[in-house]
């Protein structure tokens, strides 16, 4: 059974809704903008009507509120209100709701609407499973091609993955890129960045899986795997059209190795300039780089990697996204430990 809110502050409102709703949804009737984050954090329902004018916490800033959280951002609001005219429609539509419903609400016109856009739901939430798992499984299979070929960076793409992961929703929750990143999604920066080191298919095997260290020239040309990278998905997103998920692995693919001085490569970017995907995948990168072992160096302690990273503060990484990685880098050493 599909679960609903209703939210409104009006006790008439609230009893007309259960009357009409509940022999064919589980329905919470909710006084408040309050009482549906409290109830949020236990229950996560199918749709919420929401009520525009309320106390404290009016509509709009509770959908506001709700599309500022990745737990929440994916479900469906539909307004409830007295207000019919154009401006406050065009509002409610920009922000994320997908309806608005008049009150005072007839139960045939209710039912009808929560039923429409119910089946809505779930018909692109099924097509969106579908060309995700897609996706992520030609994703799998690319990244995969290169991992196999560099046998010298076992489960690499798979560690880095889960550290970008940790820095990502961290950065949310402090508010740093937060707007950026949910808009983005979360699940698509962690499965594009996986083509991060898509480039390294042009390198040749005698210097991608050379058992020692490199000289100049050789480190000349594995550099060249993130540009060759950026370059790739570029032609990749000449033929399809894509405008999202490949843009966002380009950006990992080009810029994970640029550094925050300018002094990275292959574009030389500094500071914000650099892409906050090239930003955060240095470090996520760097990290699995040091804690690993190598033909030129051992795999060095969780203490020395962290050490190292906070030492490049404001020259090789961002020192905000440094300050983050400083506090939190317990994660990184526990779900190292469970690979």
């Amino acid at each position: 059974m599909k679960t609903v809110f209703v939210v409104d502050d009006n006790d008439v409102n609230l009893l007309t809704a259960e009357n009409s709703l509940s022999k064919q949804y589980r329905v919470f009737t909710l006084p408040s903008a309050s009482a549906m984050f409290e109830l949020l954090e236990e229950v996560v329902p199918d749709l919420i009507l929401l009520d525009i004018l309320m106390p404290e916490t009016n509509g709009f800033d509770a959908l506001r509120m709700l599309k500022g959280d990745t737990r929440y951002f994916n479900i469906p609001v539909i307004f409830l209100t007295s207000r019919s005219d154009s401006t406050t429609e065009a509002l409610g539509f920009e922000m994320g709701a997908v309806d608005f419903i008049s009150k005072p609400f007839s139960e045939p016109v209710l039912l009808n609407r929560i039923k429409c856009h119910l089946k809505i739901e779930d018909i692109i939430n099924e097509r969106t499973y579908y060309l995700n798992n897609l996706r992520d499984s030609i994703v799998i299979v690319l990244a995969n091609m290169v991992e196999n070929r560099d046998i010298l960076t076992g489960k690499h793409i798979q560690r880095t993955s889960i550290f970008l992961r940790i820095l990502l929703e961290e950065m949310i929750k402090r508010g740093i890129y937060s707007d950026e990143i949910i808009d983005m999604g979360v699940d698509s920066l962690v499965s594009s960045a996986r083509l991060h080191d898509l480039g390294k298919i042009l390198i040749p095997d005698l210097i991608l899986n050379k058992p020692g260290k490199l000289n100049d020239e050789e480190y000349e040309i594995i550099k060249t795997h993130a540009a060759e990278g950026d370059r790739i998905i570029d032609c990749i997103i000449a033929e399809s059209g894509d405008e999202s998920f490949l843009q966002n692995a380009k950006l990992f693919a080009g810029f994970h190795h640029e550094r925050w001085d300018g002094t990275g490569y292959p574009y030389g970017l500094k500071g914000e300039e650099i892409p906050i995907h090239g930003r955060v995948m240095a470090i996520a990168d760097v990290y699995d780089a040091l804690v690993s072992a190598r033909p030129y160096k051992p795999a060095f302690t969780h203490e020395k990697a962290v050490q190292i990273i906070s030492e490049g503060k404001g020259t090789q990484f961002d020192p905000l996204l440094t300050d983050i990685f400083m506090e939190i880098n317990e994660k990184f050493a526990q779900e190292a430990l469970c690979l």
